[in-house]
């Protein structure tokens, strides 16, 4: 059956069943808000993906327009997105936002449908003719190629997916990477490198207490990796991680620095003219590289098992295989120079390489965004939905936030900046008129019945409240805050116990 016959029908029950419910509801909202920006129907915005992007976007519109109803759809049964699946396990305090966007998920104007794959689905045709506007925010799931011989070897991860085994996402539970070799190298120096980086040299006592899997913790307890390099093209005023990061690595238990101390050659003459954020952490690298520790701390790296270092002015040419050439044993790097200072620095290749001998590989250089319906605009060399502040072009009502608007960048909060930029422009549109909210749509109605008639049953956020439970009453037994379930199978089905 069409969408349109399926319209018409469920658009007359929704109508006139609703009706009075919605009126009163438009009422109670004009408060306020000009008369003249409102009309007696209520805008609906449908969402795409449950993570940071869509739920700021969802808040910021459901607090600018008392009378718009918001809907959030997400492929997995669980939502928060990178929130859930991305921050470190040891970072619980970043995971504090997950309370915001619950009370958003319950606003009596908003609701989630887990579940659901749009693009396979329901399409987004089908979403633009069931809404006023689509917002498109489900971010980076795709990886960006390291584009160096040798790269499909065993041993050689991106960072996406390994943060993925060690947080839990179902696509990444049978990843099962080695961890039998002493030298691991991550190629990338951004805050995901570094969490990777803290992950692999923890000590168990302090994992143990936080809600990794228990199947990562497991590997982690028999790892042989005792030494990690953090590698990047360019130098030390160039690291893209922040202090915060850069300290937590600094202060790790049982580690000890290891640096190049020629890799910072003239940066200390150079720190005086940065700016503050970046001198700060500059400082903290240079005394960490350079100068002496004090006698605590030096019988604190003596003593320390296990070695951390940045490899600056490095770009990864070849992945080395073992004599059977099944697996990386290592890898070698181009040695670069500089071109230029401050951030627009090029790295460029002096002709020399080096190898480096080791058998864990993981290639941190970013996530990308990937398309999600032939329908939808796409910049497949920037990796991102053509915007205009999060208005898609050519694509009236077609909305996006999050990183699939400006690529992989910037942490949570920029990330809330971007997404309530979508939602003023959203906002401004209904208000201008060039988005038309003046005719009622069905909205989830329609779209509910397409999915039933499609054998896909939504999850909702009261379903998601089920598995927290579980999830959490699991984790009391082993002294964590959860333990997550790592199957969509299992979800779906604690979902509807």
């Amino acid at each position: 059956m069409s969408l349109r016959k399926l319209l018409f029908p469920s658009l007359r029950l929704w109508t006139s069943g609703r009706s009075s419910v919605r009126m009163m509801r438009l009422r109670n909202g004009l408060k306020g808000f000009g008369k003249a920006s409102f009309s007696s129907v209520s805008p609906k915005v449908c969402i795409v993906g449950s993570g940071p992007a869509g739920f700021y976007t969802a808040q910021h519109l459901i607090k600018a327009r008392q009378d718009a109803e918001v809907d959030i759809y997400e492929q997995l049964p669980v939502p928060f997105g990178l929130v859930r699946f991305g921050v470190a396990p040891d970072h619980p305090e970043v995971k504090n936002v997950i309370n915001t966007f619950t009370q958003t998920a319950k606003h009596s104007r908003c609701s989630f449908y887990g579940n659901v794959t749009v693009g396979k689905d329901v399409s987004v045709e089908e979403l633009r003719q069931a809404y006023h506007a689509v917002v498109l925010s489900y971010g980076a799931h795709g990886n960006r190629s390291l584009g160096v011989p040798g790269e499909d070897l065993a041993g050689v991860y991106s960072a996406k997916d390994f943060v993925g085994w060690y947080n839990g996402v179902p696509s990444c539970r049978e990843l099962s990477p080695d961890l039998s070799c002493e030298t691991a190298v991550i190629l990338g120096q951004g805050n995901v490198a570094l969490d990777v980086a803290r992950i692999l040299l923890s000590p168990l006592d302090i994992l143990k207490k936080t809600d990794i899997t228990q199947s990562a913790l497991e590997a982690l307890a028999k790892s042989r990796v005792s030494r990690v390099l953090i590698v990047g093209r360019r130098g030390p005023t160039q690291v893209a991680c922040t202090i915060k990061e850069l300290r937590e690595m600094v202060n790790l238990p049982d580690t000890r620095p290891e640096m190049v101390a020629a890799d910072f050659e003239g940066v200390a003459d150079a720190i005086k003219d940065l700016p503050r954020p970046r001198k700060r952490l500059t400082e903290l690298m240079v005394k960490t590289a350079l100068e002496i520790p004090v006698e605590k701390e030096q019988e604190r790296r003596d003593k320390a098992s296990r070695i951390w270092g940045f490899r600056f002015f490095r770009s990864p040419v070849e992945i080395l295989a073992d004599p059977n050439h099944r697996r990386t044993a290592g890898i070698r790097l181009a040695v670069n120079r500089l071109e230029g200072s401050g951030e627009r620095a090029r790295a460029v290749l002096t002709g020399e390489v080096e190898d480096v001998r080791c058998g864990l590989i993981i290639s941190s250089i970013g996530y990308k965004s990937l398309p999600i319906d032939p329908s939808v605009p796409f910049d497949s060399h920037k990796a991102i939905v053509p915007n205009t502040m999060g208005r898609v072009h050519q694509a009236a009502g077609l909305y996006c936030s999050g990183w699939l608007k400006t690529g992989p960048t910037g942490v949570i909060v920029t990330t809330m900046n971007n997404s309530f930029d979508t939602a003023r422009s959203l906002v401004e549109d209904m208000v201008s008129g060039s988005l038309n909210v003046s005719s009622a749509k069905p909205g989830s109605q329609i779209i509910t019945a397409l999915l039933e008639k499609r054998g896909v049953k939504p999850v909702t956020f009261s379903d998601w409240e089920k598995i927290d439970s579980v999830e959490i009453r699991r984790g009391e037994v082993n002294g964590k805050p959860r333990e997550k379930m790592l199957t969509v199978e299992e979800m779906l089905q604690v979902a509807r116990t």
